[in-house]
């Protein structure tokens, strides 16, 4: 079966479907993945054959309008304005994004699998093939037992679901001028709620891959729809035939407990302030730790007797050798994690990372979540200290681990796409 995969964004919105195609030509498919120009080294990692995307709306990464988004979370009149001024820069930047994942598709598939925030449904309309909308996040399928996580202020409960039709409604701002696009593109007729992005052309749902793990939601059970699959998450191994820096190896084994530091591709971080602020804390905690640049640019000047910097360690091997994660709550790196069994420090900034950040607390994984305006070396330091030394909380994030670690993931995601095709 030849699958094509299209996503776009960040690493965290990339790295999971690296771990699905390397499921999908385990099991003897034949794989593309689209995906931002910025990608390719990590698809091709694993082997994987890479087609280029634009990285349209990524150029953004660096632009003031995307570091006060982070640190408001649109909170406030502010942070309404700040949602509108980037609405209008970043649906233009869509129109390359959408010609590259037309031209991508006209070379045809059996099935495809896309990022929801992708018209996918448009481009298998388009094919005539089946296509499934995945996501990292419980913003779009609509269940009674909590409400949408993208909503701040608290709802009644018999709103809960029709809360969650604010997130297509958020999808259509920034999914760019995707009327046209289908006119003039893909020379589709119009149909009525054509970006239902959880609908097919027939207007019936289709099916939805929610890849994280339902142990994080609560409270049990939820009443997701026959058609949503929750998976377990997406993990990525570490790619073959690699080895660790031999200074990251040996730094690890030491006596010291030792914690890992990453805010994965937060552009909202000031880089000076939080190597400052991280060295500080590390010193207070009594603690050692590997620091993970990245997007968000959480740049430490040099190795230290307590600090070694790294990037691109894989979660998977590292996360398994520290004693506490320290991050700032994404999906993915909360999900490796929560598989390594490790007391986290979440740190949320905006988007999916408050929910996942309260999750890791409300299961007794981690201490209260530090936003960034409550974070300072002091309380930093404190939070990393209960991760590593409360036996509570060890406790609480070893039994996740093993719940999480037992889940099918990418194997029961790739169940489900050959399921399409039958």
């Amino acid at each position: 079966m030849d699958v094509l995969i299209l996503t776009h964004g960040t690493r965290g919105d990339v790295q999971p479907f690296v771990a699905l195609g390397c499921a999908l030509t385990e099991a003897g498919h034949s794989v593309r993945i689209g995906a931002p120009a910025a990608s390719e080294p990590l698809v091709r990692w694993y082997g994987l054959r890479f087609v280029p995307i634009a990285d349209g709306p990524n150029r953004l990464s660096g632009d003031p309008i995307i570091r006060e988004a982070y640190q408001t979370n649109y909170r406030g009149l502010r942070g309404k304005a700040v949602a509108i001024q980037l609405a209008r820069k970043y649906r233009p930047m869509m129109e390359e994004v959408l010609a590259d994942v037309a031209t991508i598709a006209a070379e045809g598939a059996d099935v495809l699998v896309h990022h929801v925030i992708l018209p996918g449904q448009q481009l298998g309309e388009w094919l005539g093939i089946p296509a499934l909308p995945v996501c990292m996040q419980p913003f779009w399928a609509p269940t009674s037992a909590f409400q949408n996580p993208m909503h701040a202020l608290r709802i009644p409960r018999a709103f809960y679901r029709l809360s969650y039709r604010t997130s297509n409604l958020w999808y259509q701002i920034l999914s760019g001028r995707t009327r046209r696009w289908r006119l003039e593109t893909l020379r589709l007729p119009m149909r009525r709620g054509f970006r239902d992005l959880l609908r097919g052309p027939d207007g019936r749902p289709v099916r939805l891959l929610q890849a994280f793990s339902a142990h994080v939601l609560a409270p049990p059970p939820v009443d997701y729809p026959a058609w949503v699959r929750t998976t377990g998450f997406w993990r990525l191994p570490a790619p073959p035939r690699w080895s660790p820096p031999r200074k990251v190896a040996d730094f690890v084994e030491g006596d010291v407990p030792v914690v890992y530091v990453g805010f994965g591709s937060v552009p909202g971080v000031d880089s000076e302030r939080t190597a400052r602020m991280i060295g500080e804390a590390v010193r207070l905690a009594g603690v050692r730790a590997v620091v993970a640049t990245g997007g968000s640019r959480t740049e430490m000047s040099r190795d230290e007797e307590d600090i070694v910097v790294a990037k691109d360690i894989p979660h998977d091997w590292l996360f398994n050798r520290v004693s506490a994660v320290v991050h700032h709550a994404g999906s993915g790196t909360s999900g490796a994690a929560l598989a390594a069994g490790r007391p986290q420090v979440v740190c949320p900034f905006m988007g999916d990372q408050p929910f996942f950040a309260q999750r890791m607390y409300d299961l007794g994984a981690a201490p209260p979540p530090l936003p960034p305006r409550d974070l300072n070396p002091t309380k930093l330091a404190r939070a990393i200290d209960k991760a590593v030394n409360d036996p509570a909380m060890t406790a609480a994030a070893r039994e996740l681990g093993g719940l999480v670690r037992a889940e099918a993931g990418v194997d029961d995601a790739v169940k489900v796409i050959e399921a399409t095709r039958s």
